[in-house]
């Protein structure tokens, strides 16, 4: 057997992601693992928040390829991804799937506070905007033309159902964040879902994506629906249980919890059958479009911003786009993970997908299973001519990368 012609370092012992994509590189003969610090890799699987990115792609003769774009966090903080919505004239048509949602600042953190009439100016000219009185204003004119008084205050940087609060009462919404004492989004609460039967009960959609080194976007083929396990009852919002579809949320609270799917999760092949039969419409024609525009919609509007085509180093990301339908069809964006997890049976498929989409492409292997590169040094410094062609050639265009690799599709 040759000698591995690429070498890796690992510095995210969390990821259950790339722990197995770790595995399916190893498992090639054509990658070697290095200790963690040493700096001469051609791959870096790290922890999102703790990146080196000032000092990639600084070593002679090596192509540095990392798992994360850096800036992402402009759509995966809740905050940041409401103002850039709000800001970009290129989302101008986000009213239509993203929900009214306001940045709210704890009043003891200062911050200076938009006025309810010219709230978007102060938002975009200012680095921290509180947009309470924006919300109150809005708040009232709904309540007294009667569009629906449940709003909710979600935490900018909380997970899993942490920091939420569903009410019909504006001050209240304020007052809980204020004793938070961080920022958080209030969001108008979709109150009319689409429900699944039996057990009138709601859910959320994750959808996997993949941007690759070219800022190519690809869409997993594979969905899955997060759902309740209570009935959805909007007369009382403090049961979280038929509010919140976070599996955390399900499996601690609800004695229901796996009553009607198994782990709470139902995939895209049943997904599409329960369409058809309960409501007589397809997945395909009806939900999975707007699905594909949002997403392609919030990538490429953070494209200049973050895209590493003319880099030292180059990024690719895997992103967990989360949506939710209302009784129209309507899709809605509810929010975007910058470091999503996987349902544990998709694992094999959506990380061989990875590495075939994101690594593979750059660090290439022939069919016999052997490295493209002449070199059989783990140090190549020529995987492949169209990244280091890109990675010195600030004209050159953008790559189209295949249509259809595995279980992914490009947009």
């Amino acid at each position: 057997m040759n000698a591995p012609v690429y070498t890796f370092v690992t510095r995210d012992d969390n990821s259950t992601v790339y722990a197995e994509v770790s595995k399916i590189l190893l498992s090639t003969g054509q990658w070697k693992r290095l200790k963690r610090d040493n700096p001469r890799f051609n791959l870096m699987l790290g922890e999102r928040n703790r990146l080196p990115f000032g000092r990639l792609g600084h070593e002679p003769g090596l192509v540095q390829l990392v798992n994360y774009y850096r800036g992402a966090d402009k759509l995966c903080r809740k905050a940041s991804l409401v103002k850039l919505i709000k800001t970009s004239p290129e989302l101008s048509d986000s009213c239509n799937w993203f929900p009214e949602s306001y940045i709210i600042y704890p009043t003891n953190l200062k911050t200076p506070v938009a006025p309810a009439t010219n709230g978007i100016s102060h938002l975009k000219n200012n680095p921290k905007t509180d947009e309470r009185e924006v919300f109150l204003a809005s708040y009232h004119s709904k309540k007294e033309s009667g569009e629906g008084t449940v709003w909710i205050a979600k935490s900018s940087a909380g997970a899993k159902g942490a920091g939420i609060l569903i009410s019909h009462d504006a001050n209240q919404l304020l007052e809980y964040i204020d004793n938070q004492g961080q920022v958080h989004v209030i969001q108008k609460y979709l109150e009319k879902p689409l429900l699944l039967e039996p057990g009138h009960r709601k859910f959320d959609i994750r959808s996997w994506v993949l941007v690759d080194h070219q800022y190519n976007i690809y869409l997993y083929q594979e969905g899955v629906l997060r759902t309740s396990s209570e009935p959805y009852n909007s007369s009382d919002l403090q049961d979280m249980t038929s509010h919140l579809t976070n599996h955390c949320i399900q499996k601690e609270h609800s004695q229901n919890y796996g009553r009607y799917e198994e782990g709470n999760e139902m995939f895209f092949d049943e997904f599409r059958l329960y369409l058809l039969n309960t409501h007589n419409v397809t997945l395909e024609t009806t939900i999975l479009p707007q699905i594909k525009q949002i997403i392609k919609s919030c990538l490429t509007c953070i494209e200049p911003a973050i895209s590493t085509k003319h880099l030292s180093y180059q990024s690719f990301q895997l992103f967990g786009f989360d949506f939710m339908v209302d009784e129209s069809f309507k899709v809605w964006l509810i929010e975007i993970n910058g470091a999503p997890a996987c349902a544990q049976k998709l694992y094999p498929e959506l990380c061989q997908g990875i590495v075939d989409v994101a690594i593979s492409s750059i660090f290439t292997m022939n069919s016999g299973g052997e490295a493209s590169s002449s070199s059989s040094s783990p140090y190549s410094s020529s995987p492949s001519s169209t990244f280091t062609t890109n990675s010195t050639n600030c004209s050159s265009p953008k790559l189209r990368g295949p249509l259809h690799v595995g279980p992914f599709t490009r947009l």
